[in-house]
């Protein structure tokens, strides 16, 4: 199960988003090993998918792309561990996200589910 890619910015949150994780209770991480040319076009699929995943996707509270030299992570924040693992089964991520992704990605993503205390 993929996700998304690189662009090497500096981002700072709103208010707004600050204010949404903190009430994350549920953390999705996936890790991506692609090779960095590929990174570029899974950044345009991270921007593409980030509003809607905000504006459509049940409990979802924020969404960040984190870059390191062996890989590139993308951790997505929810209300909930049910609603994280529902996206995993949503058609947003399972055709849309999935589908674009696959092609750019060297092996199989690394999914984890995180619950806060």
């Amino acid at each position: 199960m993929p996700s998304f890619g690189f662009v090497l910015r500096k981002y700072r949150s709103t208010p707004d988003e600050r204010e949404r994780a903190a009430i994350a209770m549920a953390y999705l991480e996936i890790t991506l090993h692609m090779d960095p040319a590929n990174r570029p076009a899974a950044a345009a699929v991270y921007e593409k998918y980030k509003q809607p995943f905000l504006d459509t996707v049940t409990g979802a509270t924020g969404k960040e792309l984190l870059i390191r030299a062996e890989d590139v992570q993308v951790l997505h924040a929810f209300r909930s561990m049910a609603d994280a693992t529902a996206y995993l089964d949503s058609e947003l991520f399972t055709q849309d996200v999935v589908g674009e992704l696959t092609p750019l990605l060297q092996t199989e993503p690394d999914v984890r589910v995180y619950d806060t205390v």
